[in-house]
């Protein structure tokens, strides 16, 4: 299959798994089984981008906490409940101080346990402080009213029914104040938050109907409450329009959480108490009197024995005042959060699914593939959280889940169509190839297809001497157990090494660098196989020396030149090889070790392009092969650092190798005699003199020309 042909084919695939996921995806959403997955994704996201807007600060908590519970019995003999004149305390600070208003999240559905002039007193004081808001609470199960009872002064309970009244939710019960105190307050505030199917509380309904009037939402009150001298009715209903935005299908808005219990600036109802009372007898209060001026003041409680914590996406347990004051802060900000439509949720679900399984199984590799589903989740993410930035809530549960379905159904059909033909592949070659280069021709496999190329490598050619003198003395068992403990082992290098090993011939092993995929420093690889495999063969020969098998000896030939490499063959069966001028002058090199009595012999090219400074070269001579005229420099390469022994033979070497450049013969037989029964080199080129056939003429050119093709 051509490499085009290859891509169209997984191109079809990964647009099939991707078809495949956005069906998954739109199922599983139109069973509502990723609901659960999307709320817990939003309250992470209220989490993690949680921080004050511009009505963050217009805001102030007065809270019944502990500490102030613990402060009205020890200092003040209140047991709970407090009389409520207590509560007409805080309304005259914030009055004092010139709060917006003033909103008591408490229900007086009863009369004082005090009695009624405890009502009058706190009565008094609300409609003294003029923004005041009481609580009422309307539901479907409890109450005391189906009606609304008369009020002093013909005053409304709420405000009337507008166009798009059939959006609010209806209530046919209601907790009311008592009249006293109702006949006193700027406005009424719905307290009852129904929160959402897993008890979390992310929704705040703006307006409810009940008996024919819509009440706002406590947090919505406090804030009319605070508009009663300055609009009239007609103006206030405009202001709404201008601050809430539109409500879902259920008549609620989403609540933009600004930070966990406490990010409003709270005061407890004790330090608020005392600041007043301080105030009333001439003293400096224990609250700044600044703290509340031109604030919107929140009451509540918070104190655990008094029933008032509720679960937030922010917190397991959060004041319920506090889910008023986000309210309030919302609608002060201009920010609340708006559901996208549910046909974005489908729409990002199926085209990431379709993104995402397109890629992965382009890819092929599982990586890559892990690599396309990371991508395309966090391109998920940063869309939702943007959204999220910009007010809109992004569904993020059906994109992550198109994404990861993909990417898993991609890896799946990689693997049962292609990890077949790659575990195959990878069974063939790793006899002959190392594990980068199989990863290469699975990555690209049309490289195994039929032909070559022209490229430049580092060729090996090793064989042992006299291994025909020693196959005739053992049986063939023995033998082919020999030959396959002394090919693994020398094999092993050369894959090591990042070779490709082209083929056997009996003993001897042809191998290549450079092909099928790029090496770097190939020669000095090829050098470095070389020499750790003489290194090896030493430790065999001490275990063979053991077993009564004779010492063997390898010659390896070492060329860095451009051949044609590539699968060669007829269409149904072909290797992996090479062929070339440069191929034969590499063989050649291996065969000449026999004349200079050395192992490993490498030419100029390939000693040329060695950076490896564990390799020491021994220039040998200017060699003339059979059947070429032009010189080629050999050299010998040797484990670096040489010995102190060896340095030396070395250097003698090179004497006598430079005198007979020059055509000195009887200088370099000098030189070459005082080493040749340490150097075979040294030996080989002292016979060669003293055999008479050299002549230094006018034609000289130092060279050594074989006698044979060895």
């Amino acid at each position: 299959m051509s490499g085009f042909a290859a891509r169209h084919s997984r191109a079809m695939r990964g647009l099939l798994v991707g078809l495949l996921a956005a069906v998954l995806c739109l199922g599983f959403q139109s069973l509502d089984w990723s609901d659960g997955w999307e709320r817990a994704c939003f309250d992470w996201q209220a989490r993690l981008m949680a921080k004050p807007g511009e009505g963050t600060g217009q805001i102030r908590l007065i809270v019944l906490d502990q500490a102030s519970l613990d402060w009205g019995l020890q200092e003040n003999s209140l047991a709970w409940p407090w009389p409520r004149e207590v509560y007409g305390v805080l309304a005259a600070f914030c009055e004092r101080t010139g709060a917006n208003s003033f909103a008591l999240d408490v229900l007086f559905t009863e009369p004082s346990f005090y009695g009624v002039t405890d009502d009058l007193a706190l009565a008094a004081d609300l409609a003294q402080q003029g923004h005041a808001v009481t609580a009422l609470f309307l539901g479907d199960h409890s109450g005391s009213y189906e009606s609304w009872p008369e009020l002093a002064g013909g005053k409304r309970w709420g405000l009337p029914v507008a166009d798009g009244g059939e959006q609010m939710p209806l209530a046919t019960q209601a907790l009311l104040p008592i009249l006293e105190l109702a006949n006193s307050v700027a406005a009424f505030g719905n307290t009852h938050l129904p929160a959402d199917e897993d008890g979390i509380y992310r929704r705040v309904a703006p307006f409810t109907i009940f008996a024919g009037q819509r009440v706002p939402a406590f947090g919505l009150a406090a804030f009319l409450a605070a508009q009663t001298t300055i609009h009239t009715q007609e103006e206030t209903l405009i202001l709404l329009q201008e601050h809430l935005p539109p409500v879902a299908p259920d008549g609620k808005l989403l609540l933009r959480y600004r930070g966990p219990s406490g990010t409003h600036r709270v005061f407890s109802a004790a330090a608020v108490i005392q600041s007043e009372l301080l105030l009333r007898n001439g003293l400096p209060p224990l609250i700044d009197p600044s703290e509340f001026s031109g604030k919107y003041v929140l009451f509540g409680l918070t104190a655990p024995g008094l029933y008032d914590l509720r679960p937030a996406p922010v917190a397991g347990a959060y004041p319920g005042v506090e889910v008023h004051a986000t309210f309030l802060d919302n609608l002060l900000s201009g920010d609340f959060l708006a559901p996208a439509p549910s046909w974005v949720g489908r729409l990002m679900g199926c085209l990431l699914g379709l993104l995402a399984g397109f890629l992965g199984c382009l890819v092929s590799r599982p990586q890559a593939t892990l690599l396309v589903a990371l991508l395309a989740a966090a391109t998920a993410l940063c869309l939702v959280l943007l959204g999220y930035r910009q007010g809109v809530w992004l569904p993020l549960a059906i994109p992550e889940l198109g994404v990861f379905l993909a990417c898993g159904l991609a890896l799946a059909v990689n693997y049962a169509v292609e990890g077949r033909q790659k575990r195959f592949l990878k069974a063939a070659f790793r006899q002959y190839l190392s594990p980068e280069v199989i990863e290469g021709l699975l990555t690209d496999p049309q490289q195994l297809r039929l032909g070559g190329e022209t490229r430049v490598l580092t060729m090996f050619f090793s064989d042992l001497q006299g291994f025909t003198g020693f196959a005739e003395q053992h049986s063939p068992a023995d033998l082919t157990a020999f030959l396959n403990e002394y090919l693994t082992a020398m094999t092993d290098i050369i894959l090591e090494e990042g070779g490709t090993v082209d083929k056997f011939v009996g003993d001897a092993i042809v191998a290549f660098w450079n092909a099928p995929t790029a090496v770097d420093d190939h020669a000095g690889r090829a050098v470095r196989a070389a020499l750790r495999c003489q290194k090896r063969l030493a430790a065999l020969n001490e275990d063979f020396a053991i077993r009564g098998v004779t010492e063997l000896v390898m010659r390896v030939g070492i060329h860095t030149g451009a051949a044609v490499v590539g699968n060669m063959g007829s269409h149904h069966r072909f290797d992996y090889t090479m062929l070339g001028d440069a191929v034969n002058l590499a063989s050649r090199l291996e065969g000449a070790n026999k004349e200079f009595g050395t192992r490993i012999l490498v030419s100029a090219a390939s000693c040329a392009a060695v950076s490896d400074t564990d390799v020491f070269f021994r220039e040998l001579g200017r060699l003339v092969v059979v059947g070429k005229q032009e010189v080629v420099t050999v050299f010998e390469a040797l484990p670096h650092p040489l010995s102190p022994k060896l340095k030396k033979l070395c250097e003698k070497f090179d004497e006598g190798l430079v005198a007979f450049y020059a055509a000195d013969l009887a200088g370099a037989a000098r030189a070459f005699a005082d080493i040749a029964g340490e150097d075979p080199a040294a030996s080989a080129y002292l016979a060669r003199l003293k055999g008479g056939e050299l002549q230094a003429d006018a034609g000289w050119r130092g060279e050594w020309v074989m006698s044979g093709k060895h």
